[in-house]
């Protein structure tokens, strides 16, 4: 028996989860490599976090003081006994701490599990802990909803876990109110919070509860920005899927995607999501255990099967289930372009100086002044009779007045992150200079063996004129699914075959995790978005020159291009 027994248990379940020993969608799995790599990354001096297994013991054993609130646990007045998953998430979320300073590194804590699974009384014992077991002097925790109803969902058992700890209650020197906890020696509180609060509010720790019933941001971002004055502030937010996409909770559920597939890294974000996996058929019943973690201990397996069939039989039952039981947003499209795949095709070393004398496509979208525009720069080679693309550094324009005061705040603070990494180019005022575009084209173009500058219609004709004077064959793409189609399907080949290099270009991959396919007739795909700030510019200039690469090396006589594709392959070179 180990000092940290707890965290052991945690830490084996996550070695389980990503060897395949447990069921787990890959957004799990994703979360447990993450943990576990950064076991491994915290003995190197760079890496700024650092686990610390007592902590992290500390705030298990907690919770596991704590008395059940509901069902026959409850009536013979049992303790909780966290399951394996949730050990692990408490420990992520509260064992992480910054090196230079003990202070915890994860200041959000998303967890989105189907309904049944005990979403409440990890709620309650994680509010009670940030409430008096956190060391934190005159600690503000809320527990906030979009209804008094549902706020009550985690105060009301946090309350009872207080009435029936009297030992508890009386170490800490806790004052049990009607609709509050209070510590008077230090002026700590707990209570509930309801819709848009006002500003005012100083929080150790706001608990969101069913987050995807919340129409706007208001309350998160209230809890959020109150928070500066506090150390090692968290919002815990843990809520089951939900139908609208366009709604604050999607948002967040995007960023941890993001975060775990490691297109957008974020070192004080920590989440998972318990759902199935895109290919799964949402009628076996095996998929049952693997969206839901408490499959068979609070959910029981025999109580799931019958919503299955019932959602089975009858069409109009299919949504909810699907939602609540297997957490699918249903309004949802899956990304087009696998973003593991995406990953490994990653190749740091690759220079542009290297390919100097290789056939090259400058691409080039704009269809937005005020928006961001992306420039490609293609080069590919033939090898082994295959078309090997490579992506090498490529260029994002943006105004500065869209950096700073864009109306799609969910990308604003990206947007500024990246400036600061030198990913963007801000060009001055409100929107892109399509001059300092074409001059840079120009300039680069000089040291380059580009074959052509393919541009969107919708904007890019502005440029034309100029790279076409300065000696180069510019090329309008229009934006058609006879264009689009083919290299869809051939960038997708080309990513499961490691025929796409790319250099790695975070921006880049952001854009190309966003496209999903408006998918036409006889199979044709189109790129799209799933809502307006999931940007896929740069995406779309990699497609444009795809689809002139496979013209420019195609057969003449074949006329159709993407009969031309599926007859020989990948191409016939």
């Amino acid at each position: 028996m180990t000092a940290f027994p707890n965290v052991d248990i945690a830490n084996k379940w996550a070695k389980q989860v990503v060897s395949d020993r447990i069921p787990a969608c890959k957004w799990v799995k994703l979360a447990c490599e993450r943990h576990l790599n950064d076991l491994k990354k915290q003995k190197n001096r760079d890496f700024l976090y650092k686990f610390d297994p007592k902590l992290a013991e500390k705030k298990i054993a907690f919770i596991e003081l704590l008395p059940h609130t509901k069902g026959e646990w409850a009536m013979k007045r049992l303790t909780i006994n966290l399951e394996p998953w949730q050990k692990f998430g408490i420990a992520c979320t509260f064992g992480w701490v910054r090196k230079k300073d003990g202070y915890r590194r994860f200041r959000e804590s998303y967890w989105e599990v189907p309904r049944k699974n005990g979403k409440s009384a990890i709620a309650a014992g994680v509010a009670l802990n940030m409430f008096a077991n956190d060391g934190e002097f005159g600690s503000e925790v809320y527990a906030g909803a979009t209804t008094e109803k549902q706020a009550w969902e985690v105060f009301k058992p946090a309350r009872l876990m207080a009435i029936r700890s009297p030992d508890f209650v009386e170490a800490a020197g806790i004052q049990i109110n009607a609709g509050s906890l209070e510590i008077p020696e230090d002026g700590s509180v707990f209570e509930t919070i309801i819709g848009d609060p006002p500003d005012g509010q100083s929080p150790h720790c706001a608990v969101v509860d069913e987050f995807h019933e919340h129409p706007t941001s208001a309350l998160y971002d209230t809890m959020q920005t109150g928070m500066g004055s506090r150390r090692q502030p968290l919002i815990f937010t843990i809520t089951t899927a939900g139908f609208n996409i366009e709604g604050p909770c999607y948002d967040l559920r995007v960023r941890i995607q993001e975060m775990l597939l490691g297109t957008v890294p974020d070192d004080e974000l920590f989440g998972f999501i318990w759902t199935i996996d895109d290919d799964d058929d949402w009628t076996d019943p095996d998929v049952l255990r693997k969206a839901n973690p408490n499959y068979g201990v609070s959910v029981y397996s025999d109580y799931l099967e019958s919503q299955q069939r019932r959602a089975i039989q009858n069409a109009a039952k299919q949504n909810a289930f699907k939602t609540k039981h297997l957490n699918v947003w249903v309004s949802a499209k899956s990304a087009y372009f696998n973003m593991e795949q995406w990953n490994k095709c990653k190749d740091t070393t690759l220079k542009i100086d290297d390919f100097r004398n290789d056939a090259c496509m400058i691409c080039v979208d704009l269809s937005s002044k005020i928006d961001i525009a992306a420039r490609i720069n293609l080069f590919y080679r033939i090898i082994e009779g295959k078309i090997h693309y490579y992506c090498i550094s490529p260029q994002f324009y943006l105004p500065y007045d869209t950096v700073y005061n864009g109306e799609e705040k969910q990308v604003v603070e990206r947007y500024q992150k990246w400036m600061k990494l030198e990913l963007l180019n801000v060009c001055d005022g409100f929107e892109n200079d399509l001059n300092e575009i074409a001059e840079d084209i120009i300039k680069d173009a000089e040291h380059l063996s580009v074959k052509e500058v393919p541009y969107d219609e919708w904007g890019g004709f502005q440029i034309s004129k100029q790279v076409d004077e300065a000696g180069y064959t510019s090329i309008k793409v229009p934006k058609i699914t006879k264009v689009f189609s083919p290299a869809m399907k051939e960038l997708e080949a080309a990513i499961a075959a490691g025929r796409f290099h790319h250099d790695g270009n975070p921006v880049l991959s952001w854009m190309i995790g966003n496209v999903v396919s408006k998918t036409g007739k006889n199979d044709t795909e189109f790129p799209d978005k799933e809502k307006r700030f999931k940007k896929i510019d740069g995406a779309v200039a990699v497609l444009m020159g795809i689809n002139r690469v496979l013209i420019l090396t195609s057969d003449p006589e074949e006329d159709d291009l993407s009969k031309h594709i599926e007859k020989y392959g990948v191409r016939r070179l």
